[in-house]
């Protein structure tokens, strides 16, 4: 496929061979920044204007800053301690402030001398180090620092004109050592490759690459910022869409079978069996699939739902569809918990539908089998023959479905639930059981806002269900904080047993199952902490094991409390679940296996434990296991962290909104720096630098629209080589994998 010749891309050279050996290891190790490249794309996380200061008020505790300040006072005290026991300890305070706070900087022992001597009152220096509390003031402990002073080469006033670059940093590598390594191989930018073709550039007044990287780095002004962005953005976009949009070519050439269904066959009967009528939603994009899977080469389509939209039902229609047209559907899911609650739903959805061959069935009937791991020498074999003889029209299971040994009749669908648990090996594993690609819906139930759709499933067309059926119920969601109210959590006890008294069923989640040594983490890294947040940080994550014991001895005593949680035997999960479902279980401590796709509409109250530690779409995930059936839902958030932290913050957030969609623009906008594609940082490069998924919402859409563009005219790239190194960058094994898990 790439016969083009990539140009030869000066940015390539290796690091050491620039800097010397010692800092490019750092830079390597710490930041994954290996060739010129990676550190002329390492951009300013922001700048500071020498004359104007950041505010020191404002410092995000226990996270790695750059400061710059000016010293109000410096006192030397001496104590007595173990190590220094005639009162020879020596201790330095320094006060820094920038205007609008102050802040404390400490040193101790040897490492006094130094800041003594330089640190005097009025000189100004950048600091960096990590913020934490002490006596509750905030405080910087031994930070490093550099004087900020006219250097003999620079006049004073350029110099209190210019613009600080402060770079993303470590606490290996300051930010100001960053900024030198990067004068350094400035010049180099100069050969930077452009991968805009010129008459997109053009047309759209961006500067050039070397010209924004120059800017980006060495800005004279806010204006020359602004331009670098807006040209790096487009950079970032742009390549990521042409890859992309190069996927979707490949797949649109690819030949596959057109499944219409028949008029008056398996479709047809289980449509009017249904003792409800669709959604708007469902019926909308059901159509969406259906005109799909009438076309001769393979749908590649990602439905979003949120928990308990009814995308199931719409990929039940679909897989009949496909059943009707003489192919087979398989299903796959991520936990066996799960591929037998999908089938057993299935199969209760289908009714006689599903007795194919069988006595009783109806005439359209087909088979539904089951296929997991564990599942008995017997029932397997039975299941693997249903299959290569085409009696079953729908399988449904999990990664076992891929195995050399599992062979279909005629594969014409593969549905993949809850896509981020599958990796692109298993979905071309899948694919290539079909005599030709089959086509394939992927389902997530987790909201996936529409430029991130745009930039991380850019191969799959989207649909949307965004109105639940009716019959659902609202849930509440509040916040217990659990050490500065404990009668908080008492009372969420209390509503536990309320709703067992009530005749209904509740779920108690924790982070951890608890029978293993080393899940505690390591208690030395955890011994060095000292902010109030690490305080609990520092505590093992509350386990299933010693929640379900305290619960069932103390506040739940007399309620039927079982436990759920991965390591169990898959006929113990399955029992256990069994006897929740069927209400015989009041109360049920789980990991998060219950995290999708489990259904007891008689569950209504939900108690994340150690909430702070789940993220954002996890919380929501959970939070859908409620509120299922016609009685209102109750989520509560169980921490310990301090009001003012971030992972409060985050949980607040959580309760404030049971908008999904909402809910993962907020998570995105909280991860900041965050990846956006994930498993892309273990390419040791974060793919998106400059570009911010939701305010860049138009760049992204109009990247797109170029790419499809330049991709419909020229799929090889062969008019732009710049286009294909930049692409061979970005494109490096791990990140082209990505891409592909879709």
């Amino acid at each position: 496929m790439d016969l083009v010749p990539a140009l030869k891309e000066p940015l390539h050279q290796p690091l050491k061979s620039v800097l010397g050996p010692a800092t490019a290891k750092v830079m390597a190790e710490h930041l994954g920044l290996h060739t010129v490249g990676d550190l002329l794309h390492h951009y300013p996380r922001r700048y500071e204007e020498r004359g104007q200061l950041t505010h020191l008020a404002e410092l995000p505790m226990d996270e790695h800053v750059t400061v710059v300040a000016q010293v109000a006072d410096a006192r030397l005290h001496t104590f007595a301690s173990s190590k220094a026991p005639r009162g020879k300890g020596q201790r330095l305070e320094v006060t820094i402030t920038d205007g609008s706070g102050r802040i404390q900087l400490v040193f101790f022992g040897n490492g006094v001398h130094k800041p003594h001597k330089e640190l005097l009152p009025g000189t100004r220096a950048m600091f960096a180090g990590k913020v934490s509390v002490f006596n509750r003031r905030l405080q910087l402990a031994h930070p490093a620092y550099e004087l900020l002073h006219g250097e003999v080469e620079e006049p004073v006033e350029t110099w209190a004109g210019a613009l600080i670059p402060l770079y993303p940093a470590t606490a290996k590598m300051e930010s100001w050592k960053i900024g030198k390594a990067i004068q350094t191989v400035l010049p180099s930018a100069q050969e930077a490759i452009d991968p805009l073709p010129d008459s997109l550039r053009e047309g759209r007044g961006l500067v050039s690459l070397p010209e924004a990287l120059l800017k980006i780095h060495r800005p004279r002004t806010q204006a020359d910022i602004a331009d670098a962005r807006a040209r790096l953005k487009w950079d970032e976009a742009f390549v990521l869409q042409v890859a992309l949009a190069r996927r979707r070519h490949a797949d649109a050439q690819l030949p596959a079978v057109p499944r219409k269904p028949s008029p008056d066959g398996l479709l047809t009967s289980f449509d009017d069996r249904l003792p409800f009528t669709l959604t708007d939603g469902q019926q909308k994009v059901s159509k969406e699939i259906f005109d799909d899977l009438a076309t001769d080469h393979p749908m590649h389509r990602l439905l979003q739902g949120e928990v308990g939209s009814g995308k199931t039902m719409v990929a039940l229609r679909a897989m009949l569809a496909v059943v009707d047209a003489g192919g087979q559907a398989a299903m796959l899911a991520p936990t066996e918990v799960l591929a037998q609650q999908h089938h057993r739903s299935i199969v209760e959805m289908m009714g006689e539908l599903a007795e194919g061959g069988m006595l009783g069935g109806a005439e359209t009937a087909t088979k539904v089998v089951l296929l997991t791991g564990s599942m008995g020498m017997a029932g397997r074999r039975q299941a693997l023959l249903d299959l290569v003889t085409g009696e079953a029209g729908i399988v449904i299971g999990t990664h076992a479905l891929i195995e050399d040994k599992v062979q279909f009749h005629d594969l014409g669908l593969v549905v993949v639930d809850e896509q981020h648990r599958f990796g692109v090996e298993q979905r071309d594993a899948l694919r290539g059981k079909g005599k030709q690609p089959p086509h394939l819906l992927v389902m997530t139930a987790t909201p996936i806002p529409r430029t991130v759709a745009m930039t991380v499933f850019g191969d799959l067309e989207t649909s949307v269900l965004d109105q639940l059926p009716a019959g659902r119920s609202p849930i509440a969601t509040h916040v217990v904080p659990a050490a500065d109210k404990p009668h908080f959590l008492a009372r969420a006890w209390e509503r536990v047993r309320e709703e067992v008294e009530n005749g209904h069923q509740a779920y108690v989640v924790c982070p951890r199952i608890g029978d293993d040594a080393d899940e505690q983490g390591d208690p030395k890294k955890a011994a060095k902490k000292k902010s109030p947040e690490d305080e609990a940080e520092k505590r093992p994550p509350l386990a299933v094991l010693d929640v379900a014991d305290h619960l069932a001895k103390g506040p739940l005593q007399g309620l039927s409390v079982e436990v759920l949680h991965g390591r169990m035997h898959p006929d113990d999960k399955d029992a256990v679940m069994r006897r929740f479902a069927a209400g015989d279980t009041d109360v049920l401590v789980a990991t998060t296996v219950i995290e999708v796709g489990v259904n007891v509409p008689n569950a209504t109250a939900m108690v994340i434990m150690d909430a702070d530690r789940f993220g954002v779409s996890q919380l929501h995930q959970l939070r859908g296991r409620v509120g299922r059936g016609s009685a209102p839902g109750l989520c509560l958030l169980v921490t310990e962290m301090p009001e003012a932290s971030p992972a409060r913050q985050r949980l607040t957030a959580v309760a404030s909104t049971t908008d999904g969609f909402e809910l993962s623009r907020i998570d995105l906008e909280q991860r900041r720096e965050g990846d956006v594609l994930g498993q892309a940082q273990s390419g040791a490069r974060s793919s998106l630098r400059v570009l911010a998924v939701i305010e860049d919402e138009e760049v992204i859409a109009e990247a797109r629209a170029e790419a499809t563009a330049v991709v419909a005219t020229d799929p090889e790239l062969t008019n732009f080589p710049g286009l294909r190194t930049a692409l061979d960058a970005l494109l490096d094994e791990e990140r082209e994998q990505y891409l592909e898990k879709g």
